[in-house]
This record gives C-alpha cells, structure tokens and sequence, in this order.
C-alpha cells in the first residue's frame, strides 16, 4: 500500500451537492422518525438523490477481526461517517444521506432494507470489509444475482465505485460478482444496490491502511465520488 494515491479537494471544488444527517439514539427512533420525514422531504427536496449506507454488522456483531485487532464494523462505520462529512463540506450536500446505523448497534437486515424502501433510495450501498484464510488482497463489489431490471442498473454503480477507488487508491481490482445477500436481494427490486468489501483485514497492508484517518477519509471520497459519476452519467 505504499504506493496509495489520495483524491484532493482541489479537484473537486466546482462540485455542488447536499446531505442531511440524522442524528438518532436508536433505530426504532431512526424508523419513526424517517417516516415523519418522507411527507417533508416529498414534499420539498423531491428532486435530490437518495443514498442510503449500510455500515455493515455492529454491536455484538464485530463482523471481521484484523490481524491487528481493527473490527470490521468500527471500519465501516467510519467510512460511512466520513461519506457524509464529504458531502456537506466538499459537495456542498446536494445527495441525501442515511445511514442504517450511526453507532455501535446492530441493525437487522431486513430493518436496513426497509429504511431503503421507506426512504425511496436512489442507491442502496453496503460497506464491509473482506477477510480470508489465504493472504488475499484488494476491494470487490457484489451485485444480486438477478434478472430484474436495476441488476444492469448495480453493475454500473458497482463499476463506478470499484474504477473510481482502486485506480486512485491503489488497492487491487477484484471486481464485480454476484451474491444472493439479503441486502441486495431486497433492494434490487426498486433501486441500484451494491455490497463493497473496501479491502482484507487480515492482509498486513490493507489492516494498516484503515488505521490512518487520511485513508478513511481517502476511501470514503473515492466512494462518493464514484457514486457522483454514476448518478450524473
């Protein structure tokens, strides 16, 4: 990872877009309080993009454990937290963004699929991070294997998102596979949905890398603004 390439916000800075962040104690609070604000938000921002990120797994639920101890879900997390602090201040907020989780909970999956239908997503996006018994390495994005007709739709996002990450980052390009997880399987049907593994815990370099506050940061950028050209193509 020695030869990671961070985005700037110079290149950036004729971008205009918008978020709105949520800020809830827990999810039966984020349930109630998204439908009280889907009358608004129909009414007078109908015209934005959607985005809902799912940081996968929390709480008792640390997902993968690094082989420097780094936890799956306090990753993904950051990531997610550091996608919306990007697009208030360098995209000037012009997406919508939700997570399905802002703490260290754990959200079922079929309530983190029913925020997406509730909110009417434009995007469904999953963040994990990968692990393996052999010294793999890279990032990968999963689209549901499907005939329906936004599983065209995910592939492109996935595309964008993985194009835009490894070849500005550096990590290497594993692709984009199928899977029939939950996630995607109950998103597909109304909005592009994809599942990214941003890299493998436990490969030396890449737990590393998710330790620095820069790379998060780095990480979520290339993700947002792989999502940014998919939406704006």
């Amino acid at each position: 990872m020695k030869s990671v390439m961070l985005i700037t916000v110079k290149n950036w800075k004729g971008i205009r877009l918008k978020n709105v962040v949520l800020r809830l104690r827990s999810a039966q609070v984020l349930l109630l309080l998204v439908l009280k604000m889907c009358f608004v938000f129909g009414q007078n921002e109908g015209s934005k993009k959607v985005i809902v990120i799912d940081p996968g797994h929390g709480g008792n639920d640390s997902g993968a454990i690094g082989i420097n101890s780094i936890l799956e879900k306090d990753v993904v997390l950051n990531i997610a937290k550091e996608i919306i602090r990007l697009n208030e201040t360098l995209f000037e907020s012009e997406f919508d963004i939700y997570l399905t989780r802002y703490k260290d909970t754990l959200i079922s999956l079929g309530d983190r699929t029913r925020l997406a239908r509730t909110l009417k997503a434009d995007v469904f996006l999953s963040l994990h991070c990968n692990a393996s018994m052999v010294m793999s390495k890279g990032m990968e994005v999963y689209v549901h294997h499907s005939d329906k007709p936004l599983t065209k739709s995910s592939i492109g996002l996935g595309l964008s998102v993985l194009n835009e990450s490894t070849e500005k980052l550096g990590f290497k390009k594993r692709g984009v596979k199928f899977a029939n997880f939950q996630v995607l399987r109950e998103t597909v049907a109304f909005c592009p949905s994809i599942l990214i593994e941003t890299g493998f815990l436990t490969n030396n370099d890449e737990a590393d890398y998710f330790q620095e506050t820069k790379n998060i940061r780095a990480m979520a950028l290339s993700i947002l603004i792989g999502m940014y050209n998919y939406l704006n193509i």
